[in-house]
């Protein structure tokens, strides 16, 4: 009894309520350049900040409100990522006012200035609604039409669109998930035709098949007939299908929504690009299955997937273990602490570590910096291994860019200076030497300091550093 005891405190250990819980709930969240986190609240059109207290803990960190999002502009379920210069960008939503809509609106919202701009769709796309996207290394922000194959990069400089090519696609890009891969080439693994998977090569514009992916990952819709948009539009779902995650050895690890009519087990298949090949992984226990769910890349290097029923799995290459109930549909994101916060109400401080190969490591630096300055950090590893973060297609939230944590020696305290033009938003980016911009806090305090480079929860070997 007194083993049983003692496992059970630790378990509860494991999941913490946040001593402020979130005022109006919590949708979806991104982890901001400056280690807040942002969310967009119940009412849809609310944001939120989460920071963190000065002992660098979310557990006990506090809320403010932030402007809410443009006139006309409430969305639900939409295309998202945080850019390499610190903005967010948010484009499109299934739902606008809470209803039907697929929007083409969109949104950037600048930390700087504390403002929304409502940002033009591309050239032609009169609807966007809940597409699939993604940040490629050069910054340039890709997004997927959901109604047929057509693409389009945003500068995030310029703001402004390019169509490209979308040559080879094999079928439209309705309810896919994409992946970034450290070549910089962009997996999905087809709904509309599974069990069929592909890679788009921005460079060469074209997607390329990767072939099947032996089990079927996609379970049929429920929705029968037509969903109607706009005037004539007439919407005909393929169905769902599981958050796709790259691990630290370079292979995917790809979750299946219900299979046999949404009925039985979610399937998951494993790619490997040194070999090109696909292999079965192991079906989610208890008939469970990872249709429309969250997915999140542990420090320890596992991929953690939230089941239809709410349960946890953790994948350690071979099984799929379980952890701890999180609730469906709860956004999941990798804190720069390690911890999983879900839901913004809640933080799991998951088990293991991480290997000190995955770190990211300084290698030039200022020695010493003033408050309220800009300063230039170079090393290796600052993007981290993986996006980190999954959905089955949009409400993506990856965390692949560097955070720069500095600790005040004397005090213990926390402070992230915020940062901001990315060398690369590629991942795994090996040897090569990247870098970052950081802006020291004009309010931190001064003296003896260290200071890491945080990626997907992982910090780097400190080094010492003098605030003045």
């Amino acid at each position: 009894m007194l083993l049983i005891a003692a496992s059970g405190v630790s378990l509860a250990q494991q999941l913490q309520n946040l001593v402020n819980q979130p005022p109006d709930g919590a949708i979806v969240g991104f982890l901001m350049t400056d280690g807040t986190v942002m969310y967009q609240g119940n009412a849809q059109s609310d944001w939120w900040r989460l920071t963190p207290d000065k002992t660098g803990s979310y557990v006990k960190g506090t809320w403010k409100q932030l402007p809410s999002l443009p006139s006309g502009y409430v969305p639900l379920y939409f295309a998202a990522a945080v850019l390499a210069d610190g903005r967010l960008i948010i484009e499109g939503g299934e739902y606008n006012f809470g209803n039907y809509a697929f929007t083409n609106q969109g949104a950037v919202y600048d930390p700087v200035k504390n403002t929304w701009t409502m940002q033009k769709p591309p050239s032609g796309w009169g609807f966007i609604g809940d597409s699939p996207s993604a940040v490629l290394p050069n910054g340039k922000f890709l997004l997927g039409s959901k109604f047929d194959k057509r693409d389009a990069e945003l500068d995030p400089t310029t703001l402004t669109w390019t169509s490209v090519s979308s040559a080879g696609k094999f079928d439209r890009n309705a309810e896919e998930g994409w992946t970034l891969m450290p070549d910089g080439t962009v997996l999905t693994y087809d709904v509309t035709k599974a069990p069929h998977a592909e890679k788009y090569d921005s460079t060469q514009q074209k997607w390329i098949s990767l072939g099947s992916t032996i089990v079927d990952l996609h379970s049929p819709t429920t929705v029968q007939g037509c969903i109607p948009y706009g005037k004539t539009g007439c919407y005909y779902p393929p169905g769902e299908v599981g958050p796709g995650m790259l691990q630290p050895d370079g292979t995917v690890f790809a979750t299946g929504s219900g299979s046999n009519g949404g009925n039985g087990p979610g399937h998951t298949a494993v790619y490997s690009p040194s070999t090109g090949k696909w292999t079965v992984g192991p079906d989610f226990p208890n008939n469970d299955n990872a249709g429309d769910s969250y997915s999140v890349l542990l420090p320890n290097g596992h991929p953690l997937v939230v089941g239809v029923s709410g349960a946890s799995y953790e994948f350690d290459g071979k099984k799929l273990n379980s952890g701890p109930f999180l609730g469906y549909f709860n956004h999941l994101l990798v804190l720069p602490t390690g911890e999983v916060i879900v839901a913004g109400s809640e933080v799991y401080t998951p088990t293991g570590k991480p290997n000190a190969a995955w770190a990211p490591a300084i290698t030039t630096y200022p020695h010493s910096v003033t408050r309220g300055s800009t300063y230039k950090i170079s090393g290796k590893q600052f993007n981290g291994l993986s996006e980190a973060q999954a959905f089955g297609d949009e409400l993506t939230s990856a965390t692949n860019y560097p955070l720069v944590r500095i600790t005040n020696t004397a005090t213990g305290h926390v402070f992230y200076a915020k940062t901001h033009g990315h060398s690369t938003m590629g991942v795994a980016t090996g040897k090569a030497i990247v870098s970052t911009n950081f802006d020291v806090p004009a309010g931190m305090e001064t003296g003896a300091s260290t200071l890491v480079v945080v990626a997907n929860g992982i910090p780097s070997k400190a080094v010492s550093v003098t605030v003045n």
